[in-house]
């Protein structure tokens, strides 16, 4: 009887492994950088727009960010991918 559980047990520990372990380490890791966000910081949003934070709070979801000169724009947290480095 346990004979016949035992490959779908051990799909689920190879899927555990393979699938949910390392997407919850990424997801920890998005949600530290995104708390560790200062004002100067360059950043990537999702959709590709590469800006300068201006202003950021812990306590909003989102962030005013400078993408032009003068052009200032409001993007949720959620959407920034990474920092980008000064070059």
């Amino acid at each position: 009887m346990i004979a016949s559980f035992l490959p779908i047990i051990l799909i689920v520990v190879i899927f555990y492994f393979l699938l949910i372990r390392p997407q919850a380490k990424q997801m920890k890791q998005h949600n530290l950088m995104l708390e560790e966000l200062k004002k100067g910081d360059n950043v990537i949003t999702s959709g590709g727009i590469i800006a300068k934070i201006t202003k950021v709070s812990k306590d909003e979801p989102h962030i005013m960010a400078e993408i032009s000169k003068g052009v200032e724009v409001k993007l949720a947290k959620e959407t920034v991918k990474g920092l980008v480095e000064n070059k």
